[in-house]
């Protein structure tokens, strides 16, 4: 245990890692919205994360292991963010914050719909998505054959937001 950190209890060491606000609506838009660019992240932000906050959230992630930067071929000036397994391993958890958020909190109906999906599916789900993940952000082998989560959950999403009303309310 180093000495900023409060105590070894691994809650709170996940809380220290992960704690504030942004971070985890940074990976979040990473994972679930394949926001790769700093200027997607900046502007595609429904909570309308300011770019020094950002920047900085960023910074963090990638110092502590959760993100990776690679220059974009594409563009000399643009960067590609990427999840490391790291973060990809927070799919079960980001999937437990979705169904209780969707159960406990005033959460829009079609903002919801990954959260519903996330929790039906179960670890099955999870572990394919979380596949789908390694073969986008670290360039691994695509497994199985099956339908896409990622494919699923985008197209429940779309469907759901078109069918809403409020679409000035949070993303899960």
């Amino acid at each position: 245990m180093s000495e900023s950190q409060r105590s070894g209890c691994p809650i709170n060491l996940t809380l220290e890692a992960l704690g504030d606000r942004w971070s985890l609506l940074v990976i979040r838009d990473l994972m679930f919205g394949n926001r790769r660019h700093f200027r997607e992240l900046l502007t595609r932000s429904e909570e309308g994360i300011a770019s020094n906050i950002l920047a900085d959230r960023l910074k963090r992630l990638l110092e502590a292991g959760f993100v990776t930067r690679a220059e974009d071929p594409s563009h000399k000036q643009k960067a590609i963010y990427s999840l490391t397994e790291k973060s990809i391993q927070l799919v079960p958890l980001l999937a437990h914050m979705g169904a209780w958020g969707a159960r406990h909190t005033n959460a829009s109906h079609a903002l919801s719909v990954r959260a519903h999906l996330l929790e039906q599916g179960g670890p099955a789900f999870w572990a394919a998505f979380m596949d789908e993940l390694r073969v986008g952000h670290l360039g691994a082998a695509p497994k199985g054959d099956g339908p896409s989560a990622s494919a699923q959950m985008q197209a429940a999403y779309e469907k759901a937001m078109a069918g809403s009303n409020n679409s000035a309310t949070k993303p899960t």
